[in-house]
Formats: C-alpha cells, structure tokens, sequence
C-alpha cells in the first residue's frame, strides 16, 4: 500500500504538505459551495459535489493520491464543459486543477490520515 503514495514528509516539508493540502481543499469547497448560487447545469453540479467530496478527504488527508486525482479530473472536465463562451472561463477551473494534481503526485505528508496508517512505522527492538 505504501507505493501509493509518494511522500510522508515530515518536520517543515510535512507543515508545508499540510497547508497545500488546507488550501486545496477550502479553494475546492468555496468554490463547489459558490457555484450552488449560480444555478449550473446539472453535470458541472455532480462534477462540482464530487469537487467538495475529494477536497473533505484532501484536508483530512485521507486517500491522497485518489483524491487528488479525481479533484483534478472533476476540475479539468468542468473546464472542458465551460469552453462556451455564455458559460464562464475554462482556464479559472483547469487552473484550480493543478493544486489537487499537486498534492495527488507530492503525497500526502506524515501529518495526515495516510501517513498514520500507511506511512513508516519505527519499530522497537527492544520489545523483542
């Protein structure tokens, strides 16, 4: 389980992971929540939800890399379907796709749920 993520970074590389990974996820969730207002087409709504529901375990840091992932593919195709020009820019939501695709391929950093299930454990040999 552990080739799935990239990194458990810990000390300032971890404090660093941990405010990408709050930043993402508050873009993510203001941005899916202020689209409710606009009244979308029902696709970029799903697309939008599944937004929010990626950016919740991105903060927590739970499943990074699938989260990440799949932020960042919600992100891009809500782009593909804002090309139009009566239905906003596409370039805003492939630009808030980076940061998830960021986070998906940096890893999750040792202070997150991830990283205290899967990441390095010490063992004591002492116990032994």
């Amino acid at each position: 389980m552990q080739r799935l993520f990239s990194n458990f970074a810990n000390g300032w590389p971890g404090i660093g992971l941990l405010l990408l990974r709050l930043l993402t996820g508050a873009m993510m969730i203001y941005f899916g929540i202020a689209s409710l207002g606009q009244a979308p087409p029902p696709l970029i709504l799903v697309l939008q939800m599944i937004g929010v529901g990626s950016a919740v375990l991105l903060v927590v840091g739970l499943l990074t890399p699938i989260a990440g992932s799949l932020g960042a593919v919600a992100k891009v195709w809500i782009g593909i379907l804002r090309i139009s020009p009566q239905s906003g820019d596409p370039w805003i939501a492939i630009a808030q796709a980076v940061l998830p695709a960021a986070v998906a391929m940096i890893g999750p950093g040792a202070w997150s749920v991830d990283g205290r299930l899967f990441g390095r454990k010490h063992i004591d040999l002492s116990d032994l």
